[in-house]
């Protein structure tokens, strides 16, 4: 297994090479990138823009990635909408602030060995390290995708088990309308009706509506604190676990209502073992590989795209929303930065998965399988 774990970390560079590769190259195309949101900015403001951009800069020059800008010098003005009537060498100087007055070659190598030694750089438009955003936004998101995961887990397992062992009873029949009603309605919409119920939409004002933790957090106990955390998270939370467990409980169910009809169930049974013992003793280990399989891609899906609506909806400040606003505002540096993080925790934890395959059934061995 270790000569496995060995082989599958050496394919994660040339994977991210390639993902990061793919996405610089479409990026070049994309219009609207920082030069023309920097324009966007200042045209028609009073003040003298060639001035006030070489006092942003501070005399430190973005490296970063963006669009491809070579630095041709008569026909600068036209490469970008609304830089017409603007200087072309204000033009120049604003390329050169973002770091876009290389070649997209040389931009994209710089940026790779930057990133080998976790220089990820500057925001373009925050005024921050990209680090730094990334730090501060985590809480919030491992918060969402942590407890989100787990509460999903703990209710679609014993669920899933329980619908397979009574399948066919009433128990399974509204059990699964109430699967449908949360696989049809979207998590959004459950995470409206919760604000329009129960905070303060309408209904109730039982619970906060902005932030993760209250502005007083720091001047409360320990106990009150986590009291707190939760008050903030209860909405959200449940919003996502709503949307998230019915897929979850039906996987579930069918994979042991897989291996129930099999023939070592049968086997089992005919030598008298509970029907307990079978269950948990037999079925379950075999059942349960699928659902542990997916665990990886569902924890990516909640903590890094299932909760960038509900950031924006429970004005949550998460890497979510970090990453919608810096598609929006084109903050090349942020933008890749986060795809390397998403991307690097996902192949990790694709190979953490592989080994949970192995922990659960020894029986399972990747490397014989490969050779």
């Amino acid at each position: 297994m270790l000569s496995y774990i060995v082989r599958r970390l050496l394919f994660v560079p040339p994977t991210l090479f390639v993902i990061i590769l793919i996405n610089f190259a479409v990026v070049q195309v994309l219009p609207g990138g920082p030069v023309e949101q920097m324009i966007s900015q200042i045209t028609g403001e009073a003040v003298d823009a060639t001035a006030r951009v070489s006092g942003n800069t501070g005399g430190e020059t973005m490296s970063g990635e963006g669009r491809s800008g070579g630095g041709s010098s008569g026909t600068v003005e036209s490469k970008y909408r609304g830089a017409q009537g603007l200087p072309p060498e204000f033009i120049k100087d604003l390329e050169k602030q973002f770091g876009l007055d290389k070649p997209a070659h040389e931009r994209f190598f710089l940026m790779l060995k930057n990133y080998l030694v976790f220089d990820f750089g500057n925001s373009y438009f925050k005024d921050a390290s990209v680090v730094d955003l990334v730090m501060s936004k985590m809480p919030v998101s491992v918060s969402l995708g942590l407890w989100t995961t787990l509460l999903v887990y703990l209710i679609s397992i014993p669920l899933g088990v329980a619908k397979a062992v009574r399948d066919g009873s009433k128990f399974d029949v509204w059990t699964s309308g109430v699967i449908i009603v949360g696989t049809a309605i979207p998590g959004f919409l459950f995470a409206i009706l919760l604000i329009v119920l129960f905070s303060g939409g309408r209904y109730f004002d039982w619970f906060p509506l902005r932030g993760l933790v209250s502005e007083n957090f720091d001047d409360m106990t320990t106990l009150q604190q986590i009291g707190d955390y939760f008050w903030h998270l209860t909405l959200p939370i449940l919003s996502m676990v709503i949307g998230g467990f019915a897929g979850l409980a039906m996987l579930t169910k069918n994979s042991f209502l897989e291996e129930i009809n099999k023939q070592y169930v049968v086997t089992a049974r005919s030598k008298g073992l509970t029907e307990k013992r079978v269950l948990y003793g037999h079925v379950f280990r075999n059942a349960m590989l699928i659902v542990i399989a997916g665990f990886p891609s569902a924890f990516i899906g909640i903590l890094f795209t299932g909760a960038l609506i509900t950031e924006i909806i429970f004005s949550l400040d998460g890497l979510g929303l970090l990453g919608f606003e810096a598609a929006l505002n084109r903050d090349y540096p942020v933008m890749f930065a986060t795809l390397y993080f998403f991307t690097l925790m996902g192949l990790v934890l694709g190979i953490i998965g592989d080994v949970m395959y192995h922990v659960i059934d020894p029986r399972i061995d990747f490397e014989k399988r490969e050779a």
